[in-house]
């Protein structure tokens, strides 16, 4: 699996974004990505984010999301990683808010990649320890050099 420094950047770290709801917080993402990733529209990454929770929840649980698409304008995986100022709900199986998302875009036909990638991704953040240290970031600084120096 990339390691999560393979995929994200301090650019498309969030730390504290205001929690409102599903669609405003696809729209704060798909802002954060277009503007980091030129060749890669808004309108595209917050119609495929949508597009693929319309299919099913993808919360997974104590308070973390993990929002994923194939995209046919991404030529590489991209991570953006974000944390809430007030959990949502994201009709996750344990019925609990979310604070915590790692959104995740790859290439369309990198269907193995995909899985490979977010079956890695859901590993480190089913860890309680990894998830706490996110949760007490204070900046986004802080946030991405936890989230890509994670040992575990």
């Amino acid at each position: 699996m990339q390691t999560l420094s393979d995929i994200l950047t301090l650019g498309r770290t969030v730390c504290h974004a205001p929690g409102v709801s599903q669609k405003k917080l696809f729209e704060t993402a798909a802002h954060v990505i277009s503007d980091d990733q030129k060749l890669l529209p808004y309108e595209l990454i917050f119609s495929s984010l949508l597009a693929r929770e319309k299919l099913g929840s993808t919360g997974l649980g104590k308070g973390i999301a993990i929002p994923h698409c194939r995209v046919n304008k991404c030529d590489q995986a991209i991570g953006t990683l974000v944390t809430l100022q007030e959990p949502i709900d994201f009709d996750s199986p344990d019925d609990q808010a979310v604070d915590i998302l790692f959104i995740l875009l790859v290439p369309e036909e990198a269907q193995q990649q995909h899985l490979d990638i977010l079956a890695g991704i859901a590993r480190l953040f089913s860890q309680d320890d990894f998830c706490s240290q996110l949760r007490s970031a204070s900046n986004a600084q802080e946030l991405y050099a936890t989230a890509t120096h994670w040992t575990s």
